[in-house]
This record gives C-alpha cells, sequence and structure tokens, in this order.
C-alpha cells in the first residue's frame, strides 16, 4: 500500500491512496485541470481512479469531485449527510456509505470513521490492505476515544495540524472565525494533534504527514516540532502536506 498528497490547506485538499490494483481519492478541492496535473505529477491519470471518496462538505474538500468525476467516468462515495447537501451535483455513479461500517473497495478495505466538524455527517478514514494500515484525519475539531481507536496503531498517519494556537489568537482573523477555527467543531491545533499522537501505539509508525495547515495560522515548523517532540524524533523525519505542492508517493512497507 502506498499513499500521496495533492496538497492539503484550505484552498483544496485531496489524498491518494492505493493498494494493489486499486485506488481511490480521497476530497478533491482543487479544478479539474489542476487535480489533473497533480495527479500526473504523481503518474496517476484520472481514469485510473477506482473512485473519489468525500469526508465533508466543504469548498476545499469537494470544490473539483463533481466535474472530475463526470468527465471521467468516476464513482463518488460520500455520507448520506453530506450528499444531502447538494454540492457533489450530478455524477456519474453515486454511492453511499455509512461512517460506523467498514466497506471494501477492491483491493482497498475502507473503515470510515465520524469526526466533530461544522458540517453536515463529516469523516475520516483508516484505509487497509490486510497486512498495513494507512489513517487519515484533517477536519476534527477535537479528539474523541472513538478516533483515537481508530487510529490505534496505524502503520502511518496524515494528521491534521491546522494552526498554532497562539498564533491563532494573534492572528488577522475576526473574532467569529477564530472561534470557529479553535472551536470543538473547527480544526485541529498542533497540541491537540500532539495529544493524540500521545495517546496512540505508534510503535508500528512508519510515515507521519502534517496537514491542512494554515497558512496564516501554523509554520511547517512549529508543527513538525510539535509532533516530533512526543515521538522523541527529528523534526526532518515528519513530512508536511503543502498547499501548493505535491507529496511525492508514500510506501508502507
Amino acid at each position: 500500500m502506498r499513499f500521496a498528497c495533492l496538497g492539503s490547506g484550505s484552498r483544496g485538499n485531496a489524498t491518494l491512496v492505493e493498494a494493489g490494483r486499486t485506488r481511490v481519492l480521497v476530497d478533491c478541492g482543487f479544478s479539474v485541470r489542476e487535480a489533473e496535473r497533480r495527479l500526473a505529477a504523481l503518474g496517476v491519470a484520472p481514469h485510473e481512479l477506482s473512485a473519489i471518496l468525500v469526508t465533508h462538505e466543504h469548498s476545499d474538500h469537494i470544490g473539483g469531485v463533481g466535474a472530475l468525476a463526470r468527465r471521467h467516468g468516476i464513482a463518488v462515495w460520500a455520507t448520506r449527510g453530506t450528499w444531502s447537501h447538494g454540492g457533489l451535483g450530478e455524477v456519474p455513479e453515486p454511492r453511499e456509505f455509512n461512517c460506523h461500517a467498514p466497506f471494501a473497495l477492491d483491493d482497498l478495505a475502507v473503515n470510515p470513521f465520524p469526526v466533530p466538524h461544522d458540517a453536515r455527517e463529516p469523516s475520516q478514514f483508516v484505509f487497509g490492505d490486510g497486512a498495513r494500515t494507512f489513517g487519515v484525519l484533517t477536519d476534527s475539531g477535537n479528539i474523541t476515544p472513538h478516533i483515537v481507536r481508530q487510529l490505534a496503531r496505524c502503520d502511518a498517519l496524515l494528521l491534521e495540524c491546522n494552526h498554532d494556537e497562539a498564533m491563532l489568537a494573534a492572528g488577522p482573523y475576526p473574532a467569529a472565525l477564530k472561534q470557529r477555527v479553535g472551536g470543538q467543531f473547527g480544526h485541529l491545533s498542533n497540541a491537540q494533534s500532539a495529544a493524540l499522537l500521545g495517546e496512540l501505539d505508534t510503535s508500528a509508525l512508519q510515515h507521519l504527514v502534517a496537514a491542512h495547515l494554515s497558512e496564516q495560522n501554523n509554520t511547517s515548523a512549529l508543527a513538525r516540532t510539535a509532533l516530533a517532540e512526543v515521538l522523541d524524533c527529528e523534526d526532518e523525519w515528519i513530512a508536511v502536506a503543502a498547499q501548493g505542492e505535491v507529496l511525492d508517493w508514500r510506501s508502507i512497507d
């Protein structure tokens, strides 16, 4: 199994997961042309995608989903709550999943789980190939015991480090937006993600990627340092999924 990130941040998110003959795109917040360009940088053509899985209906996650699916005939999976928003539009193969029920997409096992975020029925995922697991957690306002159980002993993690709490407090956002981002249904701070990491069994961890960093309220250095302190590793070992560039394939052996 392996994974890559087309980009991550408030202007667009998409993560690629591959196991055997199965390639799945998690979200697509980029235009079709930009998504195609970033997929090509990873050696993937859109028609080779088995499905697009949608975490929730915010535009930085679904902005390009419908158009990409329609152009290339890709199945789209989302929760009933996400479909009810209507933002995905008409797609060639609409599918629904229950965020409390694991399912399979050919060679890839998909274990969705609910998260506290200001969306209709938001979900995140743990993927597996029968031997290894890859956990994805972004767009969560806080850490629940269920999230901890779902991410226990993953072999790789993509983990939200949206903001540094001091930078958010002193930053340019209006007070209401600061409250939303830092609230119980907003986004995880560096400190919250580090605390989560401290609760997990990381003995099998091969890759850790910090994701969904705010360009106004965080830095790569701060996110890396917060996570590295928990793992007692070098800051550079932790990768960062940036907004403007592709994070290349990471193999989970």
